[in-house]
């Protein structure tokens, strides 16, 4: 498959990991840095070693898995330890793993010195159709999802299919979420593909592909989310409110897709009542949605919370709840103001289901 060329850096699909062997030495880089948490160690990081084991001058760096550390407290951990081991800003860091190592990786990278150069090898499906592309960096903050970060572009991203194959159904699905999103906001065929997918195995490397193609056209079109680039945020204002509160009260909290799910149900509920969305389409999505993803209880007590934790969305205006509708599969439009009372009654939608 062909390199996808994104805002200012290209995206490997094909003999990936030696295509990263040859960016390190090109790159003459005067210290390599590996991001990992204890998952990828195990089960991702001895492929990448047998191709690094070619590239002289590289450390390990690792952290908990989960997104209960993607924290500043775990970013001060790899600054120490950058700083013990001499990092300067032509170190390298290569960030192996899901999201969440991709997001905070790319954020200790970029302010380290002012700025150290990083690249994004993505394990999870989730961070190879998403995270990993689009030049986005973050933290979490005061239980608020990735309202610490910079847009700061890795140099190179190198998505190899291999690692989808150490990834249960759980994530897999996880990873799915935003694949379907991508085919409701911009690519009704897409969609259609997408729905009838074996989902019990990863997904083939053309879907990924397409995924990634998809999410690039819109991110190269508003690197800086001015506008167009809003269009990724369908599903997200309701289910990043969905996944803080699980975060924040669940054992077992929901997965990013699991939440983006629920999401998208509700906002395509609201996409019904305020941007011409037929009740046909509702129902289809509601649907696949629900016949991937397991209901989640969403008690009616919870929805004042769960409106307070949509109000610090990022690309809210004042008070102001600012979501991104359908008005059909396959297409969208930003920039929908939502009251309070609308964003319940698609919370409630989603619970009588």
């Amino acid at each position: 498959m062909d390199t996808i060329n994104s805002i200012d850096y290209p995206v490997y699909f094909t003999d990936t990991l030696t295509e990263l062997v040859n960016f390190i030495e090109k790159g003459n880089y005067s210290r390599c840095f590996v991001l990992t948490d204890e998952y990828t160690s195990i089960h991702c990081l001895p492929l990448l070693q047998m191709y690094l084991s070619a590239a002289d001058n590289y450390d390990l760096i690792e952290v908990s898995a989960g997104e209960e550390s993607k924290t500043i407290e775990f970013c001060e951990g790899i600054w120490n330890t950058l700083i013990d081991f001499g990092a300067d800003r032509h170190s390298l860091m290569i960030n192996l793993g899901g999201g969440v190592i991709g997001d905070m990786g790319g954020f200790a990278a970029s302010v380290y010195k002012r700025g150290m150069d990083f690249v994004q090898v993505p394990t999870t499906l989730l961070s190879q159709v998403d995270a990993s592309v689009g030049g986005k960096t973050g933290i979490d903050f005061n239980n608020i999802k990735n309202i610490i970060g910079t847009f700061t572009s890795p140099k190179a991203v190198f998505i190899e299919h291999a690692f989808l194959e150490t990834l249960p159904k759980r994530q897999i699905l996880s990873g799915y979420a935003e694949m379907l999103k991508h085919g409701l906001i911009q690519d009704a065929a897409y969609w259609n593909l997408l729905k009838v997918q074996n989902v019990e195995i990863a997904p083939s490397p053309e879907l990924v592909y397409r995924s990634v193609a998809i999410k690039n056209k819109v991110v190269v079109a508003d690197p800086l989310e001015k506008g167009f680039r809003k269009c990724l945020n369908f599903g997200h204002t309701v289910g990043h409110a969905v996944e803080t509160y699980s975060l924040q009260n669940d054992k077992d909290h929901l997965t990013h897709g699991e939440a983006i799910a629920i999401g998208m149900i509700c906002e395509s509920w609201l996409s019904h009542k305020k941007a011409g969305l037929s009740a046909e389409d509702l129902q289809e999505i509601t649907t696949v949605l629900t016949g991937l993803y397991p209901k989640h209880t969403i008690e009616s007590s919870c929805h004042g919370v769960l409106h307070s934790l949509m109000k610090t969305d990022k690309k809210n205006q004042g008070n102001n709840v600012n979501c991104t509708l359908l008005s059909k599969i396959g297409e969208c439009s930003i920039d929908h103001i939502c009251s309070e009372e609308e964003l319940c009654e698609s919370l409630s939608y989603y619970s009588e289901l």
